[in-house]
């Protein structure tokens, strides 16, 4: 492990364990059931979603979200975006596209590509540790993958999930060598998720 790693590695555990003793005093549990993947699903600034506007093809595209919270939509302008739900999004379009007559029965869907301005960690025994940007229905496997996959001293089957839920601080361990040969379900990050690759004792 490079010592970049190893300073990134030391700030997030730091991190956490400033988190168990601050004030709050969160506890701390260990559970062999996954934790809940329910997770804040609202759109902030950076994430990528595509609407769709049923029979209008040049209404339809890609949009990021700018920092000021907006998007810029075909004849509405910039609408504001941030902190809304991908559906409530949906519906304020038809609204608009309704109310200022651009369309008689507009019907739009909002799907999210990636959430940017949420993000997990994955640290430890892996290529290369850091934090990367959410992505829906993201798995650990995934999460590692993106991370470069597993170094030569990894125990893969002694990754841990760090997920903070309410006032507790839950804690799974999630055997991915055996979730990659069938034998064992992966499970979905949620946003500040931190996935940490012990290395093997031998």
């Amino acid at each position: 492990m490079g010592r970049a790693s190893r300073l990134l590695l030391a700030f997030l555990l730091s991190t956490l364990a400033f988190g168990t003793t601050a004030c709050n005093k969160r506890r701390v549990q260990v559970t062999e059931i996954p934790p809940p993947a329910t997770d804040d699903t609202t759109l902030g600034p950076g994430d990528v979603f595509a609407v769709r506007v049923y029979g209008e093809e040049e209404l339809s595209g890609n949009h990021q979200v700018a920092p000021d919270g907006t998007i810029d939509f075909p004849l509405l302008g910039s609408i504001e975006v941030s902190g809304m739900e991908p559906p409530a999004v949906a519906n304020q379009l038809e609204h608009q596209l309704k109310e200022q007559n651009f369309l008689r029965d507009p019907h739009v869907s909002v799907y999210v590509e990636q959430y940017a301005s949420k993000r997990i960690s994955v640290v430890g025994a892996v290529a290369n540790p850091g934090t990367f940007a959410l992505e829906p229905g993201m798995t650990v496997v995934q999460a590692i993958s993106m991370a470069g996959g597993f170094s030569s001293l990894a125990d893969r089957d002694g990754t841990v999930v760090t997920r903070h839920v309410g006032d507790e601080i839950l804690r799974y361990r999630v055997p991915v060598a055996k979730v990659t040969s069938g034998q064992a379900q992966d499970i979905e990050v949620a946003a500040g998720d931190i996935i940490f690759v012990p290395e093997r004792l031998f």
